[in-house]
């Protein structure tokens, strides 16, 4: 995870005061479960922060294409990830919670003792949340076959086929197929 540190200075003095972000952060992957991912072109960030009184508000989007597995086929799959940044900082801890407030509902950062905060987690938070769980080289993907190991993708190696007619021997109801209803 990549640290994007931004000093909280006379710009962001006043409640109201916002200030515009744009970045790139040369971050080679990260991973989610199981999956890793590359990001052979970094990725890109346009945020704006936001004095709200009590703390900083920062929003705005990340960017990244992403080449991740395929789950199917285990081909490389590639993608573009655009991830909606929304952190809360704010300047000082609240402390203990109100009653009946659930503390898992509460999100938010503390700005660090040299007046800045760290971007980097909710840069990252906002690629993780648009990842696919599931990744695919593409919507159509046939995967491998489960007989031989072949790439469905690039050949047809004539086992599903066997494999569907096995499955139609074996189907209690496949004796209805043959059924004249008229």
């Amino acid at each position: 995870m990549a640290e994007i540190k931004q000093i909280l200075d006379e710009r962001l003095a006043e409640a109201g005061d916002t200030l515009s972000l744009s970045g790139h952060v040369d971050q080679e992957g990260y991973s989610l479960g199981e999956h890793e991912f590359s990001l052979p072109e970094g990725m890109d960030y346009d945020l704006v922060l936001t004095n709200v009184g009590e703390g900083i508000l920062a929003t705005g989007m990340v960017r990244a294409h992403v080449v991740g597995t395929c789950d199917r086929c285990l081909d490389p799959a590639e993608f573009d990830v655009d991830g909606e940044v929304d952190e809360y900082y704010l300047f000082k801890d609240p402390g203990t919670l109100p009653e009946g407030d659930d503390e898992d509902e509460v999100d938010y950062s503390l700005v660090l003792p040299d007046h800045s905060i760290d971007l980097g987690e909710a840069i990252n938070s906002a690629l993780l949340m648009e990842t696919p769980y599931v990744v695919l080289c593409r919507e159509d993907c046939a995967g491998l076959c489960p007989v031989c190991g072949t790439n469905l993708n690039h050949e047809n190696c004539g086992h599903a086929a066997l494999l569907e007619a096995s499955r139609m021997e074996s189907n209690p109801f496949s004796v209805l197929k043959g059924l004249d209803l008229s």
